[in-house]
């Protein structure tokens, strides 16, 4: 035969985007044939076969797409497993043009939920098994088992508990609970709502108490359906109630007005719509999970971890009673102006607290691996080392000043220059006493911060850029020759039984703590602190925390997040008590993974928050596919927020449009649940509603259809350019400061919208729909733009034309309560910048304020002048409104006076607790919000209402 070429060489080799026709043997036998973009992934290919077998015989036979992997015959003629399912066509080469799809077996299995897990967090996996690190294998190991046991508890809970975990209910806060269904309110008004049953196009609508429990409700359903239902005699208890339009379900002896759902729907006086669901169509659902995740637990689960081995020929840590020393050897990459001496200082810290004087080293010249071999001693000795000491290095420049002219009394001062900082732990993670060499790689410090070169409150963890980050090597000594640990509790506790007190008060506050009653919850957040590192007091804390509700925990999960950077170890309380609970509540288990996600992209937490994201993967395995369906539409909106701020072109709303409704974008963006709310479904993204905004960051604003409620959007922004989490912060507080309100009996019917950082300054927002800026309803009511914001008639025409004749009296009375709201939580949280293009009102008459770039009395300069020179915004416009257009209507303006006294001293009697969370939050390296004194200096607890607020003839101070 003549020479020539064969296979798909040579169109693989043209360039262009060209369609290619493909074979596809199906496992089913089934054969499909159509075209294929060069360009295309494997995994949109699965997808288009998955759309064409629909239509083919056989295809129910079909498990889920995950289940199968594509093979080829590659241009070396071996057999392929194309597991990395984000390549090109044109990148696999595939010799013929035919791709045949097999089952996953085995370690199938294990590698596809392996790549599924690294694609989801934004580590491979395999960047753990190269640490070589025990402490790590351990960890994943122990973790592994912990998670997939809790997953297999789940799956054998009834079906009632087991919705319970998957769709938790989100309820109303409010002062009282009816404590049986016997309690109602003589004036409360019947409510009708909207009844559906699964799989049933009817729906009739029912007249309900409010305060009956749902198990009322379906009771009365079920004999409104009484002719369906006569003969299987279904009871009640077979039933739960799903929230129209939303994975959402009310269940339980809650009445229905404590179900946010309901109340908000009896607020805007709109009839609740809801869908009873039998409970096998709920078995159906849980087996489906189950089967996935007993798969994966058996086709790879991780042996347990070794025990430990016996501690044999150790001596008593405390019978040591020499100082404590290391050998500072040599540095490595350092990087310093020539002329200038290198110093290391060390000390050694429990918490905040320095054990001894600090230790500093000699002068050495500068050079790139400069020599110590120096030994380092410390003014404290062995026996007296806490269990958690922390040794902390500071490496740093100095020169000699230029001499003072003669008379100048001054003496010659050293000036330092910080390089770098890194921390370690003297005992490891068994307990054992350090030995032997140690490299570690050191975090840059800020160049300006000549105070505390000294870090203790940052991270243990090395800095994993080692080939550009500086190094210093030391050495801890073998004070004995065999291994020195430090005793474990159970000793101590047999050295006070023996009276032996001389060595066991040391952990004195130890022993205490075994016999101590519990604290409430909200005070024991405070011994996470790094100030409290001991591990007893820690297992102390989490036990007082086990008592936090799922919706109390919610509320301060941002918190407990933040705090586990200041764990010294992998294995602690915290990271158990998170995982076990977002192993309990999938909403909790929802945002826990996006607040570790969020900070991914830290080098110093990457490690830790990586290992909790897999753990918490292998925990739910069913919950991978959804959070990655998040994580893609993420991806898809960041490349077109990209596309809008750097394109060669001006781009035009029109140009985003056309982006959108390509087919791969339409796929990923619609159709998932939404990071900011996971009841909500994102069903199908709107594209002619769709814009970015004209800001800087150009925030793309993205509108979705609500599949159930005819007409309605549902909206979120997102920001690509901006760090979302002091926001995330401040609507938290406020979110917090309404459920105190209500739980006292004041709703300021404030609007904490949703908002997530989901990455490194990326995130979402949620839209509030049918609102406008102050400021854009001033223009819009003002002949002339200079003068708009002195319209003080605007904004109560614009709520007339929005509740006309008898809502305006509504309207007012809900711009007046959130009025009152907003002036209390901005100023306790000393919130600035605010003017009227980021204070909101929606039609209904609810004022709200956005962008919180300003917090804690950081407030704008200008040319050295204050900006805002007043303790909160209350303008002329705002008092006009309050006050119903009549002059000095002083009975009005009283009342919002009074709302404002009374959610202050609400705050007032539980500052505490947010001293405590703002507190928790100094790990989170915001610049707002690095030390006590932004917190205890900024957050305000004067109330100047009787100075500020008074209706005598004279107006509050206002800010236009």
């Amino acid at each position: 035969m003549p020479p020539g070429k064969y296979g798909m060489q040579a169109e693989w080799e043209k360039e262009g985007d060209h369609k290619i026709m493909m074979d596809f043997l199906l496992p089913t036998g089934i054969f499909l044939k159509f075209p294929v973009s060069r360009n295309e992934t494997i995994k949109n290919i699965k997808k288009m076969v998955w759309r064409n077998a629909a239509t083919e015989p056989l295809f129910s036979a079909l498990g889920d797409s995950d289940a199968y992997v594509f093979t080829c015959i590659n241009q070396t003629a071996e057999r392929e497993e194309l597991e990395d399912e984000s390549r090109r066509i044109s990148d696999v080469l595939p010799f013929m043009c035919v791709l045949r799809l097999v089952a996953r077996e085995g370690d199938r299995v294990e590698k596809l939920t392996n790549t599924q897990i690294s694609l989801l967090i934004g580590k491979g996996l395999h960047d753990f098994e190269a640490q070589k690190n025990h402490e790590v294998n351990e960890f994943r190991s122990k973790m592994r088992s912990f998670c997939e046991e809790k997953a297999l508890e789940r799956q054998l809970l009834p079906w009632h508990q087991w919705i319970e975990y998957s769709f938790p209910c989100e309820l109303e806060p409010c002062s009282s609970l009816p404590e049986s269904g016997n309690t109602k309110s003589k004036n409360t008004k019947k409510i009708f709502v909207n009844i559906k049953f699964e799989a049933s196009d009817e729906s009739f609508m029912l007249q309900q108490d409010p305060h009956d429990f749902p198990v009322s409700l379906m009771k009365n359903a079920l004999k409104k359906k009484a002719t369906v239902f006569r003969l299987v005699r279904q009871e009640p208890e077979d039933y739960t109630l799903q929230v129209n339009g939303r994975w959402d379900f009310i269940y339980g002896k809650h009445p229905l007005c404590q179900f946010k759902y309901i109340f908000s729907c009896l607020r805007n006086s709109q009839n609740p719509h809801l869908i009873m669901v039998h409970s096998s169509t709920i078995n159906k659902y849980q087996e489906e999970q189950g089967t996935m995740c007993s798969q994966v637990s058996k086709s790879g689960s991780l042996s347990r971890p070794p025990p430990l081995p016996l501690k044999k020929n150790t001596s008593s840590l405390w019978s040591i009673n020499e100082p404590f020393y290391i050998h500072l050897v040599q540095g490595s990459r350092v990087n310093a102006d020539e002329g200038m001496k290198l110093v290391v200082q060390a000390g050694l810290f429990h918490g905040s607290e320095l054990l001894c004087k600090v230790v500093t080293s000699s002068e050495v010249a500068v050079c790139s691996e400069p020599l110590w071999d120096q030994k380092l001693e410390f003014d404290i000795n062995v026996a007296d080392l806490p269990r958690m000491s922390r040794l902390c290095f500071a490496l740093y420049a100095v020169i000699e000043k230029a001499k003072k002219p003669r008379g100048t009394k001054k003496k010659n001062k050293k000036a330092d220059c910080p390089i770098a900082w890194v921390n370690t732990m003297v005992f490891d993670y068994k307990d054992q006493l350090k030995t032997g060499e140690f490299l570690l790689s050191t975090w840059p410090s800020v160049p300006d911060d000549k105070s505390d070169l000294l870090n203790p409150m940052g991270t243990v963890e090395k800095n994993p850029n080692v080939d550009s980050a500086a190094g210093l090597l030391i050495r801890f000594p073998n004070i004995r020759p065999h291994p020195l640990y430090y005793p474990p509790h159970d000793k101590i506790g047999d050295m006070e039984k023996n009276g032996d007190m001389s060595v066991a008060t040391k952990e004195e506050m130890l022993s205490l703590l075994r016999n101590w009653p519990d604290l409430p919850a909200l005070h024991a957040l405070e011994l996470l602190d790094y100030s409290f590192p001991d591990p007893t007091v820690r297992a102390f804390t989490i036990r007082c925390l086990r008592k936090l509700s799922d919706d109390e925990l919610l509320q301060y999960l941002i918190q407990l997040v933040q705090v586990l950077k200041y764990e010294s170890y992998l294995d602690c309380d915290l990271t158990t008590f998170l995982l076990e609970r977002a192993l309990s509540n999938k909403r909790i288990g929802h945002f826990l993974f996006w607040h570790l996600r969020s900070e991914m992209h830290v080098s110093s937490v990457s490690l830790r928050f990586g290992l909790i994201l897999e753990a918490y993967c292998r925990g739910n395995i069913y919950h991978i596919k959804v959070l990655s369906k998040q994580n893609e539409a993420l991806g898809k909106m960041r490349a077109l927020s990209d596309f809008v701020k750097t394109g060669s072109q001006k781009m035009t709303a029109e140009d985003l449009k056309l982006c959108i409704r390509q087919e791969s974008y339409l796929e990923a963006l619609s159709d998932l649940l939404s990071p900011l709310n996971p009841s909500i479904i994102l069903s199908e993204i709107c594209a002619d509603k769709c814009r970015f905004m004209d800001s800087k960051m150009k925030p793309l604003w993205l509108m979705y259809k609500n599949q159930w409620v005819q007409g309605d959007m549902v909206g979120i922004i997102f920001k690509n350019g901006d760090d979302l989490r002091q926001d995330m912060l401040t609507l938290q507080m406020i979110q917090l400061m309404e459920n105190l309100w209500k739980k006292e009996g004041l709703d300021l019917r404030m609007i904490p919208y949703g908002c997530l950082s989901t990455g490194n300054k990326t995130g979402l927002i949620e839209v509030v729909k049918n609102s406008d800026t102050i400021a854009n309803i001033q223009r819009n009511n003002s002949n002339s733009a200079a003068t708009a914001a002195f319209n003080k008639d605007a904004l109560l025409n614009w709520l007339k034309s929005k509740n006309p004749e008898d809502k305006i009296d509504q309207a007012i009375e809900e711009f007046t309560l959130s009025c009152a709201g907003y002036c209390v939580a901005t100023y306790v949280l000393g919130i600035g910048d605010r003017h009227n293009d980021n204070i909101m009102i929606r039609e209904t008459g609810q004022l709200f304020h956005i962008d919180f770039g300003h917090i804690l009395g950081n407030f704008k300069r200008k040319l050295g002048i204050n900006r805002e020179r007043v303790p909160f915004i209350l303008t002329y416009d705002f008092v006009h409104v309050i006050q119903q257009g009549r002059t000095n209507n002083s009975e009005k303006f009283e009342r919002f006076r009074e709302c404002c006294e009374r959610a202050y001293k609400i705050l007032c009697r539980n500052g505490t607790l947010f001293v405590n969370l703002f507190a928790m939050m100094k790990a989170a390296g915001l610049p707002e919000l690095s030390s006590f004194k932004d917190i205890h200096k900024c957050l305000h607890l004067d109330w100047p209402c009787s100075r500020e607020l008074t209706s005598n003839g004279r107006h509050p101070k206002t800010i236009m």
